[in-house]
């Protein structure tokens, strides 16, 4: 990023004059260590992606900073977990599996095309027949995403015991692990029946021509849910994670269209609160214990 484009990140007058306040104390500071999940189909798109808005939070912050792109969700929950990271964009999945292990706080939520919300799906070849879901899509094979995807794994595994009251591993032909932009392919190119993904990133995939609009179908849809988190360690003071609230929330539109990737359009304020849905779900398919 050039440095006229970051000048240009930094005008408005709310993150300046939180800057003069942290500035000094964060620069003192070891690097900051930031993190991203897999949000594109390999760590070196989705740094080059994502790598704008870290730096900008790092530049207001008045710090140095790393960027380091995960393969799965659930090793972004690890690494939190394991203080290797100050600051993290986690799934809301991945971030409940954090907070669950490690008490780090969500300070933020992105949005996408103006919402803080996004819907799991669930996609199949074009000529599968489903009048009715899932009774039509028995003993077919279907490709789940790793077990730290929350539209991948948790959302549809959760609808499955709660709603479709169905043992996926034996109702399908199942298999997991897959990333979500795997997923698309192995449908697309016929080499699976259906799979697991989420709304925005299949609209993704279609516009950047990696797969075509009618290689595969939505045939599921969930209740919406809120997107990517941005999260903190649970030993980050108030001060820092008031400071991240503000640089984040205050990134307009207009700014968001140099900082992130295309339709993501900035940030709302968050508390773990907002991620409570997420919370519930995984308590219910077993993975994480309600905390008392």
């Amino acid at each position: 990023m050039s440095i006229n484009r970051r000048k240009f990140l930094a005008t408005t007058a709310a993150a300046a004059a939180a800057t003069s306040v942290f500035r000094p104390a964060i620069a003192q500071t070891k690097k900051l260590r930031f993190a991203v999940g897999p949000l594109l189909p390999n760590p070196e798109d989705t740094k080059k992606a994502f790598g704008p808005v870290f730096a900008h939070i790092a530049k207001e912050l008045g710090a140095d900073f790393e960027l380091s792109a995960t393969t799965d969700w659930a090793g972004m929950a690890v690494a939190m977990g394991g203080g290797q990271l100050d600051l993290a964009w986690m799934g809301p999945w991945g971030y409940i599996i954090a907070n669950n292990a490690t008490g780090c706080q969500a300070v933020a939520t992105v949005k996408y095309d103006e919402k803080p919300t996004y819907q799991a799906i669930i996609i199949a070849r074009p000529d599968l027949k489903v009048t009715k879901f899932p009774d039509d899509t028995k003993d077919k094979s279907i490709s789940f995403a790793d077990v730290g995807s929350t539209s991948g794994w948790l959302i549809p595994t959760f609808y499955a015991k709660e709603v479709w009251k169905i043992d996926p591993k034996a109702f399908w032909k199942y298999s997991d692990g897959a990333t979500h932009g795997a997923n698309e392919i192995s449908v697309s190119s016929g080499q699976v029946d259906m799979a697991t993904d989420f709304d925005r990133n299949r609209n993704v995939m279609i516009a950047s021509g990696r797969v075509k609009e009618d290689s595969n179908k939505i045939i599921w849809t969930s209740d919406p849910l809120p997107n990517d988190a941005i999260a903190v360690p649970a030993n980050a003071s108030a001060e820092m994670s008031s400071k991240v609230q503000a640089i984040l929330t205050a990134i307009t539109v207009e700014q968001a269209k140099l900082l992130l990737p295309n339709l993501y359009t900035g940030f709302v304020a968050a508390t773990h609160a907002s991620y409570r849905s997420i919370e519930n779900a995984g308590i219910s398919v077993g993975k994480i214990k309600a905390k008392v």
